[in-house]
This record gives structure tokens, C-alpha cells and sequence, in this order.
């Protein structure tokens, strides 16, 4: 069984930083592309970025793009996502989500909750004003 967990949420100042990290038990990440994602109360999930099983492409959405980097450690199996210049605006709960199968592609376009299979409970991310 795969389990999913995501650390490192916070209440953070505009203009802070935080990284998230996310690690699983149950599936090597090695082979695997890895997304972020992020639902804000009354709003709907949405893509924030997305790394290749290498780690040489990556992609990011444009409300986060030049302020987000993410980046994977396969030896630790460990996905992070460092987080810059945040705003009220990224207020939300992060997740963590893997694709059902392995090569799969996920950064050539905005990221689509359908297309990954395996997902984390989240970690909160607050950032006041």
C-alpha cells in the first residue's frame, strides 16, 4: 500500500519562504514524475508544479512561476518544493501526487488531478498579510 505524507506547512509573513517536502512508503520514486498540487477553501485544486522521474524538466504554474522551485532527492526519496516571495494569494493546503504508473509525462501543460493516482493528506500553508 502506498502511503503519501507531506511536512513542513506553516503560518508564514508575506514575502517569506517555506519548503515542503514529501516523502511515500510503499513505491520508490525513482522512475516516477512527481506533482504538487493546492486546493484553497472554496476554490478548486490546482496544479502548482510538476517534476520529471529525472529531475531535468520541470513545470510550473503561472501564478508561482520565478517564486517556486521544485526538486526531487530519489536517494531519499524525497520530493520538495521551495517556496519564495509568498503571498496571502498561496494560502492553501499542499499536497503531494504521483501518477499511477511510472514515465509518465506531467510537465507539458498545465497539471490535471486525473492524471495522478496516488496522493498525500496535505500540508497547510498559511501566509498573512
Amino acid at each position: 500500500q502506498v502511503q503519501v505524507a507531506e511536512s513542513g506547512g506553516g503560518l508564514v509573513q508575506a514575502g517569506g519562504s517555506l519548503r515542503l517536502s514529501c516523502t511515500a512508503s510503499g513505491l520508490t520514486f525513482d522512475g516516477y514524475s512527481l506533482g504538487w498540487f493546492r486546493q484553497a477553501p472554496g476554490k478548486e485544486r490546482e496544479g502548482v508544479s510538476c517534476i520529471s522521474w529525472s529531475g531535468s524538466t520541470t513545470y510550473y504554474d503561472d501564478s508561482v512561476k520565478g517564486r517556486f522551485t521544485i526538486s526531487r532527492d530519489n536517494a531519499k526519496n524525497t520530493l520538495y518544493l521551495q517556496m519564495n516571495s509568498l503571498k496571502p494569494d498561496d494560502t492553501a493546503m499542499y499536497c503531494c501526487a504521483i501518477p499511477p504508473t511510472d514515465r509518465s509525462y506531467c510537465w507539458r501543460g498545465p497539471l490535471s488531478s486525473a492524471s495522478f493516482g496516488y496522493w498525500g493528506q496535505g500540508t497547510q500553508v498559511t501566509v498573512s498579510s
